[in-house]
């Protein structure tokens, strides 16, 4: 069983190593039957950047491809972006409303404390952007 995640897209450019591709990115809801009649639903075209390590890639400009990334990836991502931060916030509400009992103070320091903590993430995502990698196949029919 393959626990790839799959994203249909179309290259629009290629340099020595990498290739940019296009995909449509949607919601879960997005291909419902009624998906047009309902706000819920959203699609969003995104560029992707796969890195071909300067192996000779077999397609070109145009081509029709699917964007791979191991589940792993989407763990490490989603914990990036969403799991620390989110318990960051938590945790730093709780800790300033025992300490100070003040609601709107404990607030503010709770998203204030987000602020080094994305700086930190921007400073490092170079390193980052090795862990988070996609490859590329042939388009599936």
């Amino acid at each position: 069983m393959n626990n790839d995640i799959r994203h249909s897209g179309i290259i629009e450019s290629i340099s020595d190593n990498r290739v940019k591709v296009r995909i449509l990115q949607t919601s879960a809801c997005a291909g419902c039957k009624v998906a047009g009649n309902c706000h819920a639903a959203e699609a969003k075209e995104k560029i992707v950047e796969v890195d071909t390590n300067g192996t000779e890639q077999p397609f070109k400009l145009g081509d029709q491809v699917t964007v791979l990334a191991g589940r792993d990836v989407v763990t490490y991502a989603l914990r990036i972006a969403v799991i620390i931060p989110l318990l960051l916030l938590i945790l730093t509400l709780v800790v300033m409303l025992q300490l100070t009992g003040n609601e709107a103070l404990s607030g503010l320091v709770s998203i204030a404390v987000l602020i080094p903590y994305y700086i930190y993430v921007w400073l490092m995502r170079r390193r980052i952007k090795q862990k988070v990698t996609f490859r590329l196949a042939e388009a599936e029919e």
